[in-house]
């Protein structure tokens, strides 16, 4: 048996005491008061992350992607989407294909394809030359070939045919988001009334909101859509970071990195769906007109920034964990510390710095 100390955070609030785990499995929290100021939190479920430590999961290389979930799990991410970007069909069917396998193995939760179904006004660091409209034919045969492994696909419901898409995702069981889009307010809201639950990185790619013409982010917003949010204070204001998770609540936020290969790496210049990154002071762009790239950001900064933007504790759990895991499905599996959930563990300083984790039990 193993046994952690310290404020355990749990669906129900914040328990001084013990954690014991059994193997794989989390068996009892034993409240105590004596228990020191760590803080123990379950491992983060990341839906959006595209590399990290170097390795990137774009390319659908086996090998880089391993080295990148084993990054963010030493981060803190137990469970995590690999999110690719838009790319020609054959890469993005090579790498379902190759995937599979690392899903079947655990290393991975599914795979994400932000995009290429998307807005070419709001493409930010997506490749404008891969871009194009919903192909049914595509998005059937990497739904077939894939056997669960596809479990999100961004799609912006103004282009022809995404609301059948985003329709025929859904009822095949792969979470349908609506993320880089031009879409107005009623646009948006025909992509949710198809079948959309999830919002990709709210505020970034969007038409931004307008008084008379609210757009996609208060479409999104005001809906009973799950909202990613980038808790880098880079991509969004802590203030607007705040407002957002806080209108949503804790159970329609989710926090997310959006992480690249340049995660943990030394500023310089980096590589993201066959275009040039540089990286200075944390922040990355494209080389060629400044578009924010994806982020360095890991999810134990996330939750450090979540709470040091306000929001309690409880709270940024739910959204860094639980939140996220039960909208992959996995809720009676992993997302929070309860007894007979998987032993996923992060322990935390009292200021939130990483200290320790624990996958399945064992030190990550």
């Amino acid at each position: 048996m193993t046994r952690i100390s310290g404020r355990i955070v749990t669906p129900g609030g914040v328990v001084p005491g013990h954690l014991d785990l059994d193997g794989e499995l989390i068996t009892a929290i034993v409240p105590d008061d004596g228990v020191g100021d760590d803080v123990i939190v379950p491992g983060f479920v990341d839906l959006h992350c595209h590399g990290g430590g170097g390795h990137t999961f774009t390319t659908g290389d086996l090998a880089s992607a391993r080295e990148a979930a084993a990054f963010h799990r030493r981060h803190g991410t137990t469970t995590m989407l690999a999110g690719l970007v838009s790319s020609p069909f054959e890469l993005m069917r090579s790498a379902t294909l190759g995937y599979r396998e690392l899903v079947d193995e655990g290393v991975l939760a599914g795979i994400h394809f932000e995009g290429p179904y998307l807005s070419e006004v709001r493409c930010g660091a997506q490749n404008p030359a891969h871009l194009r409209d919903p192909s049914m034919t595509e998005i059937e045969e990497l739904i077939k070939i894939g056997e669960g492994a596809v479990r999100m696909m961004t799609v912006a419901p103004e282009l022809p045919g995404a609301l059948d898409a985003i329709t025929y995702l859904a009822e095949h069981g792969v979470l349908a988001a609506i993320g880089h889009t031009d879409a107005t307010y009623d646009q948006t809201r025909a992509g949710v009334a198809a079948g959309a639950t999830v919002a990709t990185h709210l505020f970034n790619g969007m038409r931004p909101p307008h008084h008379r013409e609210p757009g996609p982010v208060v479409g999104l917003l005001s809906s009973t859509i799950v909202c990613e949010l980038i808790a880098d204070n880079i991509h969004l204001h802590p203030g607007m970071l705040a407002f957002a998770a806080r209108s949503a609540g804790p159970d329609r936020a989710v926090l997310i990195t959006d992480a690249m290969d340049a995660t943990g790496m030394p500023d310089g210049q980096y590589e993201l769906g066959g275009q040039e990154v540089v990286v200075a002071g944390r922040v990355a762009r494209l080389a060629h007109n400044g578009s924010i790239a994806g982020s360095t950001l890991t999810m134990d900064v996330a939750l450090h920034n979540a709470v040091a933007a306000g929001l309690p504790l409880v709270d940024a759990v739910a959204m860094a964990s639980t939140t996220p895991a039960r909208l992959l499905g996995l809720a009676d599996r992993v997302g929070a510390l309860v007894p007979g959930l998987r032993g996923d563990v992060v322990v935390m300083s009292a200021e939130l710095t990483l200290k320790q984790v624990l996958r399945a039990g064992t030190p990550a």
